[in-house]
């Protein structure tokens, strides 16, 4: 089995670079092993996502700049062999755009979208993640970060427990490709 990192981004408003919060999930051998998840200041004050995700600007004013967690979350990306998320192209590009603004290399690890696998797996339809969850029996506070990485890893999981396998060959989206 695969080692693997579930990422979560929320972010402040439409520009790529605003994330205001994140959470990773680790999984190996068949189980969570590990969580980190942290606030994260924005480049602008500028929130119009509150009402999705109930974090405002005073919720993360004093929080850390992407920039100043990126070396911790840089390590969790590193010892993956792939990156999974819900809807990998949203939480890819955010990535992406982050480390862009700062100024920072993007990680080179592939990206696996959960939607993608639970239609594979499962053909479940629709594939958000709350319908997803629900199909599989995956406690979930949705637009909560760690609650959200947590269902990724967990739809990872039940995949590996069904039989499906990551394969290099077949992985997603590299960040690089997203930028």
């Amino acid at each position: 089995m695969s080692s693997f990192v579930a990422i979560d981004f929320e972010t402040a408003n439409e520009d790529s670079d605003s994330a205001c919060a994140v959470a990773v999930t680790a999984g190996r051998d068949g189980r969570l092993v590990g969580s980190w998840s942290s606030r994260i200041r924005p480049p602008t004050a500028q929130f119009t996502f509150t009402y999705v995700h109930k974090l405002t600007w005073e919720d993360v004013r004093a929080a850390p700049a992407f920039d100043e967690i990126w070396p911790t979350l840089r390590r969790w990306l590193n010892e993956a062999d792939f990156v999974a998320a819900h809807h990998a192209p949203f939480d890819s590009r955010v990535l992406a755009a982050c480390c862009r603004r700062y100024g920072l290399p993007p990680p080179r690890v592939p990206f696996q979208c959960t939607v993608q696998l639970a239609r594979a797996q499962w053909n479940i339809y629709p594939t958000k993640l709350p319908d997803v969850c629900r199909r599989l029996g995956i406690p979930l506070r949705h637009h909560v970060v760690e609650s959200d990485a947590e269902a990724c890893a967990r739809i990872v999981l039940a995949a590996e427990a069904a039989g499906w396998r990551w394969s290099e060959s077949d992985h997603g989206l590299q960040v690089e490709e997203i930028g």
